[in-house]
């Protein structure tokens, strides 16, 4: 709850703040051109009312819509030209409005710290996620062998307690399981479907995932976050060495998070020849 006599610029703060700390996502949209209020913001969450003003609530509402718009093609920035928003608000249609994309840095739970797990973590640190490695093996999961601090290490000594607190409230979190048999895969794929990740992934031959997800079913699992599990895991990238079949996983898991279709860029020109 706001304080009584909190000022616009402490509750905007704020707000950035809960938006951050709770996993979620906003539009931090600024008036960059305009005949009065330039670098006036207004916060606007995916959920939840907006904070701030421009100084106009019809200026104001339609802002809040095309966050909306603006949110949904995932982009990082955008720039707007009012006339475009809303064509109505003669006063304004010189005015410009910059949305920025705000939420917490990507986080990457692996689960299983062998040659894939280990190569993931690294690869996905050097790409900006906050990455989490846990393993039931406490000598896989030394600072010495990742001596980036950005990665976290867990040695788990249970995997459903350890990979349900690593994940949290799941929001902006990625999974991949990556251990090194059936009965460990299953186990932590028992524990991630009773959070709410963003993405979860299992690793394996479609027969070996085909075993664990028809395990899962049999126990009464849900059936709709099963359907969600990307198995095998991955891109098909043609990938044989541990690093490979990292960057297969993280291409995928990008594509999910920036609404990508993982197909190649220049199809188009082999598409159009006669």
């Amino acid at each position: 709850m706001p304080e009584p006599n909190e000022t616009p610029t402490a509750l905007l703060l704020n707000a950035i703040k809960h938006v951050l700390e709770e996993g979620s996502t906003a539009a931090l949209a600024t008036l960059t051109s305009a005949p009065r209020s330039v670098g006036a913001k207004i916060l606007i969450p995916e959920s939840g009312p907006a904070v701030g003003s421009f100084g106009d609530v019809a200026l104001d509402k339609a802002v809040a819509r095309r966050a909306s718009e603006f949110l949904s093609a995932r982009d990082e920035t955008r720039l707007f030209q009012v006339r475009d928003v809303a064509s109505e608000l003669a006063n304004w249609s010189e005015a410009s409005v910059l949305f920025e994309r705000l939420q917490p840095e990507p986080r990457l739970v692996i689960c299983g710290a062998g040659h894939v797990g280990a190569a993931l973590a690294r690869l996905a640190s050097l790409t900006g996620y906050k990455a989490t490695l846990l393993d039931d093996r406490a000598e896989f999961v030394v600072r010495d062998l990742f001596p980036d601090v950005r990665i976290e290490l867990i040695a788990a000594e249970n995997w459903n307690e350890a990979v349900r607190q690593a994940i949290g409230n799941g929001r902006g979190v990625s999974v991949a399981i990556v251990t090194r048999g059936h009965n460990e895969d299953e186990e932590c794929l028992r524990a991630v479907i009773t959070t709410d990740p963003a993405y979860v992934g299992l690793i394996g031959s479609k027969r070996r995932t085909n075993i664990v997800l028809d395990r899962m079913r049999e126990a009464g699992a849900d059936l709709e976050k099963l359907q969600k599990v990307h198995a095998p895991v991955g891109l098909d990238i043609g990938a044989v060495t541990p690093e490979e079949v990292a960057l297969a996983i993280l291409a995928e898991m990008v594509a999910e998070r920036r609404g990508g279709r993982g197909g190649s860029l220049s199809s188009w020109r082999r598409e159009s020849r006669p």
